[in-house]
């Protein structure tokens, strides 16, 4: 997975940003270590059910299909590797290259209603679909924009509309794609900083509403567009505090309109609510502590309320039940 810019502006005068964003790391580890009920944190529990393993090689996103197959992008072994929904390896697909059903580098993944799979082919400059059983379908190549190559690094499929978003994480902006005509119906977004501007977007999910969570990373915030791409509400802000983030990658949004971010630096996974409020954190019951993971990036809800996190560096999908 390619790696996003630190922000080099000083922070405090005499203090590097270098040295600033150590020290501001180690205060934050400290702050979710120690975190929990004792310290005015509220905890959303999970109990955990079982890891995926199968010789994943720094994994990157998720996804869950209407059966329970799950999905993994298994990026640097540049495959797709299919589990049932106990985490029993069942199939793979793709290989290296750039042939129709080879990837390079892919990062994102989305599964709509009927089962076809949607793979953010990164280094190809592509979507990919697939069938249910994994096999190629179609393909949307991104073009340049001002001869920057696309760099789409996740997708998110609305089928109502028969649209996909497309996040194209080095030219700061969402494709809005018709899935009928692979045509190219708008662009959402900028650089910048400013609300509808993105500085490296990541991952994206889509609630119920059908409403746009994009993790805008270097910008340290979720940002909320709805189905038209207008500005709905910005979720969290850079800082060391509960509702603040480090490094922001993974989101995802469950039946109750809750809102999970992971902070891939940090470490942990906060909860908001459906107005972008901070509500709580993933928290360990048998710790009575905040959670921590290992570089989580992607995140899945299921319908059954379980929370499926790729943790990269520990090369593993780890599912937890979410508590009531």
């Amino acid at each position: 997975m390619k790696s996003n810019r630190l922000k080099t502006a000083e922070p405090y005068p005499g203090i590097s940003a270098n040295h600033f964003c150590v020290y501001f790391l180690l205060l934050s580890i400290l702050f979710f270590i120690f975190a929990g009920p004792a310290f005015g944190i509220r905890l959303v529990n999970v109990k955990h059910l079982f890891d995926i393993t199968g010789k994943l090689n720094a994994p990157s996103d998720v996804a869950v299909s209407a059966d329970g197959q799950i999905y993994v992008v298994d990026g640097v072994n540049n495959q797709i590797k299919v589990f049932d929904r106990n985490g029993k390896l069942v199939s793979s697909f793709g290989r290296q290259g750039s042939g129709n059903g080879e990837f390079r580098s892919p990062l994102g993944i989305d599964i709509d209603r009927a089962g076809n799979i949607y793979i953010a082919d990164s280094g190809n400059h592509r979507l990919q679909i697939f069938n249910r059983w994994g096999n190629y379908s179609a393909q949307i190549k991104i073009p340049p924009n001002n001869k920057k190559p696309a760099d789409p690094t996740d997708v998110a499929v609305d089928d109502s509309r028969n649209r996909c978003y497309i996040v194209d994480n080095d030219n700061h902006h969402i494709l809005v794609y018709d899935l009928a005509t692979f045509k190219l119906l708008n662009t959402y977004g900028s650089p910048g900083t400013d609300k509808r501007a993105f500085r490296y977007p990541f991952f994206i999910t889509l609630n119920k509403e059908k409403y746009l969570y994009i993790v805008d990373v270097i910008n340290t915030r979720v940002q909320v567009l709805n189905p038209e791409g207008l500005f709905v509400a910005f979720v969290g802000d850079w800082g060391v505090k509960k509702g603040e983030f480090f490094r922001p990658k993974g989101v995802a949004v469950d039946k109750q309109g809750r809102v999970f971010v992971s902070d891939s630096y940090m470490g942990v996974i906060q909860v908001f609510d459906s107005n972008g409020n901070f509500s709580a954190v993933v928290g360990d019951p048998a710790k009575n502590a905040v959670k921590k993971f290992q570089t989580p990036v992607g995140l899945f809800i299921d319908k059954e309320m379980r929370l499926y996190v790729v943790e990269m560096f520990a090369n593993k999908v780890s599912v937890y039940s979410i508590e009531k």
